[in-house]
């Protein structure tokens, strides 16, 4: 294994690298340049840096940055922090594509490759941890071919998957 030294300057290295990342991600929403965000991009920001929390985490991680008065505004220098240290630790990784296939072939009782638009609303809004309805049209809007009016599930979930590097 490497010196103590190397590895030492090695981990800084990624931990800039990773600081860059976050910090470019926040300067996207950063509409006033004043290093806040609306507290409401943060899910779209952690989720852009390929990490997917249910929304109960997110609230958590929200609960963790947010001032003692929420201003309903997010700071650089809180959330800065926050996310190395979830980056650092590789939390709320996304679920593989061969799980994420399983599940819409369970849904997909007909075995015909595809899941109808309405089917696709039942199950993301009845089960589970349903979604918002800002959530459903946004994933609608990914996943429904216009033309069909269905999911092409194995098309939707290479779309979906994060690239590791």
């Amino acid at each position: 294994s490497l010196p103590k030294k190397e590895r030492d300057s090695q981990t800084q290295t990624i931990i800039a690298d990773i600081q860059k990342k976050i910090t470019d991600a926040f300067e996207v929403f950063d509409h006033e340049c004043n290093k806040t965000v609306d507290v409401r991009e943060i899910g779209t920001i952690i989720r852009s840096l390929g990490c997917c929390p249910s929304e109960s985490e997110l609230h958590d991680l929200l609960a963790e940055v947010e001032e003692e008065e929420p201003t309903g505004y997010i700071r650089l220098e809180k959330f800065l922090p926050m996310m190395t240290k979830v980056l650092m630790e590789r939390r709320y990784r996304p679920i593989p594509e061969d799980i994420l296939l399983r599940a819409f072939e369970v849904l997909d009782e007909n075995k015909c490759g595809h899941l109808t638009k309405e089917e696709l609303v039942k199950y993301m809004t009845e089960e589970g941890e349903p979604f918002t309805q800002e959530e459903m049209e946004e994933m609608l809007s990914a996943a429904v071919d216009p033309e069909t009016n269905t999911v092409r599930y194995r098309d939707y979930i290479t779309m979906m998957v994060v690239d590791e590097n």
